[in-house]
């Protein structure tokens, strides 16, 4: 059974940053393409980044140049160090494994930027 475990939130000053983690169990990396997503308070969820089995990394564009998304094969796990938070980015973040017959979710994080 393929099971995604955020964690790495909490709450920070705008300008700050965070590392936000994904571990997967039953299933591997470079067997599925992993992603990001956030949802906030009374919005759809969306897109943040992705990377490919192969190691690509995709960025929504309100995160391009502040989010970097990586992966540790060896570990299992994917990364999101988010730079030069916002109030915007105030969501809770969850993690996706999707490949041709899975489309996996974690429980999300919560992640919140304010004074």
């Amino acid at each position: 059974q393929v099971q995604l475990v955020e964690s790495g939130g909490g709450s920070v000053q705008p300008g700050g940053s965070l590392r936000l983690s994904c571990a997967v169990s039953g299933t591997r990396l470079s067997n599925n393409l992993i992603s990001w997503y956030r949802q906030a308070p009374g919005k759809q969820r969306e897109f943040v980044a992705k990377i490919t089995s192969n190691g690509i990394p995709f960025y929504a564009d309100s995160v391009k140049g502040r989010f970097t998304i990586s992966g540790d094969n060896a570990k299992n796990t994917v990364y999101l160090q988010m730079n030069s938070l916002e109030s915007e980015d105030t969501a809770v973040y969850y993690c996706n494994a999707a490949a041709l017959r899975l489309n996996a979710w974690g429980q999300g994080t919560q992640v919140t930027v304010s004074l």
